[in-house]
């Protein structure tokens, strides 16, 4: 063959597979193959269910799209939109089964409708801290099983970032008891707020960015967000005084990316590879960078006159037996449930068993002693 002809030919070849190869001379007795690939250029639009002003939640998606042009030479362009710039924050799970989108960056919970067992994508009420999210997700078989649930929506999902422990929330009065509960209007998403309900409060849903104005207007009594850093940002302690902890309700809340399998299997190899690994990256920047910055906020809320409070034992006791009795009722009534169920709940014992005799009893001791 002759060599015009052989290289017009590779290269036909190559571009019907999306790649670009250049071959090295036939004359070349060395062994030395130089080739190189070159991968085409993609452009993806990613939605978040947050917006642009809280910097570090929304800012994951931003992460993982820095990341992901960064290893594929720029070739792979991912542009992030925050909530309600092209869908609402809890659309996108809808949005991207369409295929409206090829990507979304948001918390499973939302989505509880749709599946209830969704919500252990992200984290259910007395479930798992973010360290025991993630090994029960990547190391104990909890991907597979969320991946399984995915799939009926043409869903592939990966770790998204985790906020760590959240705060209890902002309350315009204080909490004694149970009681003081019932009849309470309080923003709480997912099966918190499911329990929320059972104990008495009206339960609304409310986006991030429109918290602010609804507990200002009194249109809610209550609401929870993360914690210091972002509830400092939105500026919930200028229009509600009472800070409670902690959110038992979110003790290690993990969101994802959402992928639609359609556009995944179109992606050349090398960029699924990038999206996996910028997705973990991301994940890690996410709970590091919350890590870092809300003990500051934490210490400026206090200087500000905040009233920090624990939730009374009997509330907590009493919000943990109506979660688990949900939790059950939900395994009795749906096989599919009642599988990520067992093995959350089994993983669950065992973990805690373990973080109850190291890490437990080490922060007890040091981080009470070591307060300044």
């Amino acid at each position: 063959m002759k060599r015009r002809s052989f290289l017009r030919k590779s290269a036909i070849a190559a571009s019907a597979g999306g790649l670009v190869v250049g071959c090295t001379s036939e004359n070349n007795t060395g062994g030395e193959a130089a080739a190189v690939i070159t991968n085409r250029q993609i452009r993806w639009r990613l939605i978040s269910s947050f917006p642009r002003s809280l910097d570090t939640i929304y800012g994951a998606a931003e992460v993982f799209a820095q990341r992901v042009h960064a290893m594929t030479d720029g070739k792979f362009d991912i542009r992030v939109y925050p909530a309600g710039e092209i869908v609402p924050y809890d659309q996108v799970l809808e949005s991207v089964q369409k295929g409206t989108v090829q990507m979304g960056h948001t918390a499973s919970y939302y989505f509880k409708g749709k599946n209830p067992a969704l919500p252990f994508d992200c984290t259910v009420p007395f479930g798992l801290t973010s360290r025991q999210q993630v090994a029960w997700l990547m190391h104990a078989g909890g991907m597979e099983l969320m991946r399984e649930l995915f799939a009926d929506f043409n869903i592939i999902n990966f770790l998204g970032g985790n906020t760590g422990i959240q705060m209890g929330g902002w309350f315009r009065k204080e909490i004694n008891s149970l009681s003081d509960l019932r009849g309470l209007k309080m923003r709480i998403p997912g099966l918190g707020g499911e329990v929320m309900d059972r104990m008495g409060v009206g339960v609304e849903q409310i986006a991030g960015g429109e918290v602010y104005p609804a507990l200002e207007r009194g249109a809610i009594d209550a609401a929870e967000w993360v914690g210091p850093y972002d509830d400092l940002k939105l500026g919930f302690h200028r229009v509600a005084q009472f800070y409670y902890y902690p959110g038992w309700w979110e003790p290690g809340p993990g969101l994802s990316f959402y992928v639609n399998q359609d556009e995944w299997d179109k992606l050349p190899l090398v960029y699924q590879e990038a999206v996996k690994t910028a997705s973990v990256a991301a994940s890690t920047s996410m709970q590091s960078s919350y890590d870092a910055k809300n003990p500051g906020a934490f210490a400026e809320l206090l200087d500000e006159g905040v009233q920090l409070r624990p939730f009374p034992d009997e509330l907590m006791a009493e919000a943990e037996k109506h979660a688990f009795d949900i939790m059950e009722e939900e395994a009795a009534a749906d096989a599919g449930y009642q599988k990520v169920y067992s093995s959350f709940k089994k993983f669950r014992d065992e973990s805690y068993r373990w973080f109850s005799t190291a890490e437990n009893t080490y922060g007890a001791f040091a981080f009470n002693r070591n307060q300044g």
